[in-house]
């Protein structure tokens, strides 16, 4: 059965490690909270699904600075790091999709590895609503993957946050330019 008007709303990497006292805090993260659940509550009025994805990784990933990746450790599957923040009003139904879970493979969109397209296109979703973080690495390449996808893309500007502060008109406007619309 396809979701009233076929949209869903799509939250994009709000773990413990990427808020305030994490591993790789992202500035300002924790602003999103409010506006991520009040999208949550509108989505559950709506009859939306919500989909949360997730860094889900190895200990011994690929990204970590010890491999040469570029990242300090974090996301570890089953650590305090990796959980969803605290304060978010997920629901139980929400669907949680994990990557980054193979040792030599990275993946900053929600779409890397999932199937999370299969998904959406099962239950006949057309549109997704984004929020997420961080802006300028897996919420900027979650909304550029769905637009390639065929999806239609609502992000809301301030559900997100990014690492590099200064770049964030600069992200909305490349995200905006590739189809997305970006929501003040």
């Amino acid at each position: 059965m396809a979701a009233p008007d076929h949209t869903a709303l799509l939250l994009v990497d709000i773990q413990n490690d990427f808020c305030t006292g994490g591993a790789l805090p992202v500035p300002d993260s924790e602003a999103i909270i409010p506006v991520v659940n009040a999208a949550i509550a509108d989505a559950q009025d709506n009859g939306w699904p919500i989909v949360a994805s997730r860094d889900w990784h190895p200990v011994d990933h690929c990204s970590f600075h010890h491999r040469g990746g570029p990242w300090p450790v974090h996301c570890v599957q089953d650590t305090d790091g990796a959980a969803f923040h605290d304060e978010l009003d997920l629901p139980a139904t929400a669907v949680r999709v994990s990557k980054g879970s193979a040792f030599e493979q990275d993946a900053y969109s929600a779409f890397d590895g999932t199937q999370l397209e299969q998904y959406l296109t099962r239950h006949g979703i057309e549109r997704l609503q984004v929020a997420g973080l961080a802006l300028d690495v897996c919420v900027r390449a979650t909304v550029l993957d769905a637009l390639r996808l065929g999806f239609a893309v609502e992000l809301l500007a301030s559900g997100t946050r990014a690492v590099v502060a200064d770049g964030t008109e600069d992200v909305f406007a490349e995200l905006a330019e590739a189809g997305a619309g970006v929501v003040r």
